[in-house]
Formats: C-alpha cells, structure tokens, sequence
C-alpha cells in the first residue's frame, strides 16, 4: 500500500491553522522534524507530510488547546524507548531529545576549535 502524502498548503487549509502556528509547534517538538519532507516539484520545493500521522498529531494539538506545554513534555517523554539514554538539548523555545544509540556524532565548537564528545558522552554511567 502507497503511502499518501499531504501538502503543507493542504493540511493548513484542512484545519484552519496558520503556517505560524505550524512552526511554533514544530520548536515545541509537538510535530518532529523528520516529519517535514521536502519534495522538489515543478512549481520548485515543497513541504509534505504523511497524511495519516499528521493528521493525526494536528487533531491532538487542536484537542489540547491551551496545555500545549504539557502535551509537548507528555510527548516527549513517549520519544525516548524504555532502558534508552537520551541527550536533551534545550534552549529558550523548547528541549530536544536525541537517543544516544541514534547519534552519529556531537561536537562542541567555539568557531574555531572542535572537541567530538559523542564518545565520552556514550562511556557515561547513569
């Protein structure tokens, strides 16, 4: 079975939410970024998504209305399996998770000089 693919045109016109929101949620990790698909098509690159998890995800956050903080900590808590480390990374919008077995690589860098710590960071005993 094909996988069907809506625009993001489409499903802001579905439900009635502004491209604003759209990405608001998307830094509040409510909608993943992996989940944005950019395709080039012939009026130049766009932005898909499958139709069934977005839709989806997009009726819980309409759901929720105001306790969107809440719903973004619920889901998060759902994005690292159980027994999985995961590095979280936030800043003043949001955290991030990644899953320490996921990563490729780390690096901390002041613009000129690197230190790859994704080697020490996997040796730490939690």
């Amino acid at each position: 079975m094909e996988d069907v693919l809506i625009s993001k045109k489409e499903l802001l016109a579905k439900y009635g939410i502004s491209y604003g929101a759209l990405y608001r949620w998307k830094r509040m990790n409510l909608i993943p970024e992996d989940w944005f698909i950019k395709k080039s098509t012939s009026t130049g690159q766009e932005t898909f998504f499958h139709r069934e998890q977005i839709c989806e995800r997009i009726e819980l956050i309409l759901s929720r209305g105001n306790s969107l903080e809440a719903l973004a900590q619920e889901l998060g808590s759902r994005q690292t399996p159980p027994n999985q480390r995961a590095l979280l990374v936030s800043d003043r919008f949001t955290t991030k998770r990644f899953v320490l077995s996921e990563l490729t690589g780390l690096v901390l860098t002041d613009g000129t000089n690197e230190i790859n710590l994704l080697d020490d960071l996997k040796g730490v005993k939690l």
